[in-house]
Formats: C-alpha cells, structure tokens, sequence
C-alpha cells in the first residue's frame, strides 16, 4: 500500500497536507468562532472540526496510497473459460490484449493507466491531486472522502466568514485580514471543485457508468452498439447505489454486460 509514497506523487501530497494544516492553523489563530469558542472554554466544535480535518487527511492517504484495482496478472483467464461455458455463441466481445503492460486478457471496463503503468480494474480515471488512478477497489473510498472534505470545506467557510472585522481603511483591512481572505479564497475555490466532482460522480455512479466510460464510450468497443442513452451494466439507480457502496467482492462484468446484451437484443 505504501510503496508509491516515495515516487512523483510525494510533493503533491506533502503540498495537500501542508496546506490543509496551514488553513487550518490560520483559523484558529484569527478571531473566528474557533478561537473565540476554544478561549471560553467551549471545546467540543474546535475538537469536532480539527478531528473531521484530520479525518479527510487519513482519507486523502488511503485513497491516494492504496491500490485501485491494478490488473496484474492474466487472473481473468479462469473467469474467461468459465464464461465460454455459461454463454452460448460467446456474444460478449471478446476480452482485449493490453499492448503496454502485455496482459493477454484485458478484464471488461478495465483500462491502461500510462501514469501509472497498470491495468486497472473498472477504471474510472486517473487523479493528478492523489497521483493515484481511481478503480474498481479505492473509488468508493475516493466518494467517501470528497464527501468528508466538502463537509469540511463548508465548515471552514462559515469559520473563516466569522473572523472578518471591519477597518477605517481598505488597506489596514487588508493587513487585519489578509492571511484570512487568503484562505477563504483556497477554501471557497476547492469547495466548488470538490462539489462538482462528488455532483459528477454520484450521478455516474447512479447510472453505473465511469468517468472514462461516460466521455470516450464512442470509442469504446463494448458500448459502440448502444445508444447514447443505453447503457448495459445499469440496473437502475436504487441496485447501482446499493452495488457501488455495499458489495465489496470483485465484479465479472463480462456476465453483467452479458445480461444487459441480451436483454438489448
């Protein structure tokens, strides 16, 4: 799980933490509700707040850290006999060869991640913030954790609005306030990237369908017979959400796509 700690992605954590800490710090030093609630002896928001901060940075690292669903060997091999067995004249197309990693049998919904140099499992796509692809076994997690940020992240707002306080001048405003101005733009600009990637991603996974799926399927051999509206690993929005959150076993999707092809014809 930690061996990727040392590589390119380093910096970009270190950054993310750093800077998670530094906004965090200028909150509770500036005369917010935090300061003013932890100086009157009112402990349980600071401690909650620092404690929900704390929570998204072992998330961050979890999601950034683990595996997504690296395809390392030809696993699929065994499944893919088992599946010539079960589903007459073999309409599923056929499973591809990866030409950079060279697995002869690529799984469905699987894809190459050049940053990477993996095969990963339903792959959704490849994160530069966590420098980590988001797969098959961390995207729930990866759900999970823009959750608990945005939560953060809104909570921080309030805080740093609370600690505004007005000057003769603009520019002895400024100096009042100006490491706190500075943090509620960072927080203000992450909150709307944080809410349109869980908005994104909640809608894809309502409908059972990826990031890459979504915006490549015309090029996509196993979507190129559907329609645009047609999608054939959807079981409707209530089964894709208990799927995605609940079932924590790996997927064949060959025999799921083998379902919804047949129900399609």
């Amino acid at each position: 799980m930690f061996k990727n700690v040392f590589r390119s992605g380093f910096l970009i954590r270190t950054a993310h933490v750093l800077l998670t800490w530094v906004i965090t710090l200028i909150l509770f030093l500036h005369d917010t509700d935090l300061r003013r609630q932890r100086e009157n002896g009112e402990l349980m928001q600071p401690v909650v707040f620092s404690l929900l901060v704390l929570l998204s940075v072992i998330l961050y690292f979890t999601v950034s850290l683990m595996d997504p669903g690296f395809v390392l060997s030809d696993s699929i091999k065994g499944s893919g006999e088992e599946l010539e067995e079960m589903i007459p004249q073999n309409p599923v197309p056929r499973l591809r060869r990866c030409g950079y990693c060279l697995l002869q049998q690529q799984p469905m919904r699987a894809k190459h991640c050049q940053a990477c140099k993996h095969c990963v499992r339903r792959f959704d796509h490849h994160c530069p913030w966590i420098e980590n692809c988001v797969g098959e076994r961390n995207h729930r997690c990866f759900i999970i954790y823009l959750a608990v940020q945005l939560l953060a992240l809104f909570w921080a707002l309030q805080i740093a609005w609370s600690g505004f306080h007005s000057s003769v001048t603009w520019k002895l405003w400024l100096i009042v306030n100006g490491f706190l101005l500075a943090a509620l733009c960072v927080v203000g600009v992450m909150s709307l990237v944080v809410v349109l990637l869980l908005g994104c991603h909640l809608y894809l996974i309502s409908i059972n369908s990826t990031t890459w799926e979504f915006m490549s399927r015309h090029r996509i051999t196993y979507l190129k017979s559907y329609s645009d509206e047609e999608n054939p690993f959807d079981r409707g929005i209530l089964c894709n959400l208990w799927d995605f959150f609940c079932m924590c076993r790996t997927v064949v999707w060959e025999q799921v796509y083998y379902r919804g092809s047949h129900n399609h014809v």
